[in-house]
């Protein structure tokens, strides 16, 4: 997956926006700081941080120059090729019939050289064109959609599970059902049970494509949509109470994506700032005064 830029007040801000966009766990993700904010006159801070990030890959690529069976047997092939277009130029006399058995001892090795290139090449090809390639995304929300529904079936749970690709390296996988009272299992207090469901998921599919693994998002009875409207209200309210207060006040712990929508919805309030502080899975959001 490619590098994401995202920008925040802090470090710590700008980091966990690149981890609610990218979907994962701090330690499943490479996070490089490109510019850290800058202290103005007075204590204030001047400018944003800037970080990138992306997912951590699942394993090293293999070259590319592999994947036809290395260019290291080809010469042996050429030899071979070579010893048998030699053999019957010199065509021996009757009387050097004793040297042509010689000749035939010393030619049998270049012959058994190229069945043994093109079996090393049989082998390994397929496996690493795999690794080197990966599969496609459509291929991915097709692996996601399987297992859902498998697991759906499992829990004599029905619902219709549909594949959404948001962009070059992002697909949505979502579950909905009419009534979506029974999908609740799915959801857990809070979306943990949602969060540990797209991990799994996510799991699945990696498992299937060693070489390249792209962003894959699991929603259910559009509960992310309607989360993020909810933080956003309630972070306005807290916005509020801080301003007539001038206190400061620290939100219970979230997950990275609520953190971010918690950011987000403050981002145009100018009466107010955020800060993420904490470590995992503890980590939470206070919103000051500005």
């Amino acid at each position: 997956m490619d590098w994401v830029e995202t920008t925040g007040k802090s470090i710590d801000e700008a980091t966990d926006r690149a981890l609610a966009h990218l979907g994962v766990h701090r330690d499943d993700a490479e996070v490089e700081i490109l510019e850290e904010p800058k202290a103005g006159l007075f204590g204030r801070i001047r400018g944003e941080a800037r970080v990138r990030a992306r997912v951590r890959p699942a394993g090293p690529r293999p070259k590319r120059s592999r994947r036809s069976g290395g260019r290291d047997d080809r010469p042996r092939a050429t030899e071979g090729r070579d010893a048998r277009t030699k053999g019957p130029k010199s065509k021996p006399s009757d009387g050097d019939r004793p040297r042509k058995s010689s000749d035939k001892k010393e030619a049998q090795p270049a012959r058994q050289a190229p069945k043994a290139s093109s079996t090393k090449s049989d082998k390994v090809s397929p496996k690493e064109s795999n690794m080197a390639e990966g599969i496609t995304l459509a291929e991915q929300g097709v692996i996601g959609k399987g297992f859902l529904e498998g697991l759906l079936s499992s829990m004599n749970i029905s619902a219709d599970v549909t594949v959404r690709e948001i962009d070059d390296e992002t697909v949505e996988i979502s579950v909905n059902a009419n009534p979506p009272t029974e999908l609740g299992v799915l959801v857990g207090p809070r979306g943990t049970t949602l969060q540990a469901l797209q991990e799994v998921t996510r799991t699945v599919v990696q498992s299937k494509s060693p070489g390249r693994t792209d962003r894959i998002l699991v929603d259910v009875a559009q509960y992310r949509e309607r989360r993020v409207a909810a933080l956003g209200r309630f972070a306005n309210q807290v916005a509020l109470e801080v301003v007539e207060t001038g206190e400061e006040r620290a939100l219970e712990p979230m997950s990275a994506a609520d953190r971010k929508a918690v950011h987000d919805a403050l981002t145009e309030v100018t009466s107010v700032v955020t800060r993420s502080e904490g470590e995992e899975p503890r980590r939470f959001v206070v919103v000051a005064p500005a």
